[in-house]
């Protein structure tokens, strides 16, 4: 199988030298030069011959070339027009790589169809695969490319990915803690996450001002069964901690303004034994599904 070289703080400066180009900040480019932690990130993934793997921030093809040698198929994104000539430059000899010059979110809200259009025909292309997606992701767009990817048809098994550490944190973060929020409860609400590893700035280039961490998130389909409608449920969640310091039975009555009254809403909390002095931090998965249901249900809808 072909092989690009190895992905050294040495080999990108010369070669970014060589074809007239840098980092861009505002792409959130930073590689990962730790080649050990490069391979840690790839095992963590156990990809096999079944799997479609989904990578956003192709970069120079380093970590794309080594998934490309255990998985079925790989579409691979990058926004910046020099970064992806660069790379397809190195992946020329790779025949199951798809790579995709765009913005992977088509807005804050969406992941971009073209990407999961080209996702869905990799899927097709054999019985039993499965998507995951594997990533140095971009600081920038992680947190929308993750709640995004949960909101898609077509959902990824296992997201393997580097990002800012505090960012994984958030995903894990427990109720009452000050990380825990909206991204928290919709991931645990719907999957298994842990961090697996945390990274010094030093592993990188160009150096982050921030620690990075490996995050693993693991779809549970028993957890995913219990919301009946998720664009509601991501609806709700991300209302309820509009106003972070508010108090639970404020933040409720903005969320059901000109729909519930306010002895709906101290029905709903009375039903569901929540104090209204709570805040939404304070609330479990568990608890904050069953508000969301029996608002939902209060609606008519």
């Amino acid at each position: 199988m072909p092989t690009v070289p190895k992905q050294t703080l040495t080999f990108l400066m010369r070669r970014f030298k060589e074809v007239g180009i840098r980092p861009h900040s505002k792409y959130g480019q930073n590689f990962l030069i730790d080649l050990n932690l490069l391979h840690v990130l790839l095992e963590s993934a156990a990809l096999t011959p079944d799997d479609v793997v989904l990578e956003i921030g192709t970069g120079t093809g380093s970590l794309t070339s080594l998934i490309a040698q255990r998985a079925a198929a790989v579409v691979t994104v990058e926004v910046d027009r020099q970064m992806f000539q660069l790379a397809s430059e190195e992946l020329e000899p790779f025949s199951n790589v798809t790579m995709l010059q765009l913005d992977a979110l088509k807005n804050k809200g969406q992941i971009a169809p073209a990407i999961m259009d080209v996702v869905a025909e990799r899927l097709a292309a054999g019985p039993g695969r499965r998507l995951k997606l594997v990533a140095n992701l971009p600081y920038n767009i992680a947190t929308p490319l993750i709640s995004n990817l949960l909101s898609e048809g077509i959902t990824p098994q296992t997201m393997t990915v580097t990002i800012q550490k505090e960012v994984a944190e958030r995903v894990v973060a427990v109720p009452g803690s000050k990380d825990y929020g909206a991204i928290s409860i919709w991931v645990q609400a719907q999957c298994r996450a842990e961090i697996l590893r945390t990274l010094p700035p030093e592993a990188f280039w160009p150096r982050p001002k921030v620690s990075s961490a490996f995050l693993q998130v693991t779809l549970d389909e028993t957890l995913r069964s219990r919301i009946p409608d998720r664009p509601f449920f991501h609806e709700f969640i991300r209302a309820m901690f509009f106003h972070r310091r508010k108090y639970l039975r404020s933040e409720l009555l903005s969320v059901c303004k000109n729909r519930l009254d306010k002895p709906a809403v101290d029905a709903i909390l009375e039903q569901q034994g929540l104090d209204g002095t709570l805040r939404a931090e304070q609330l479990s998965v568990d608890a904050m599904l069953a508000l969301c249901k029996a608002v939902q249900a209060a609606f008519g809808t």
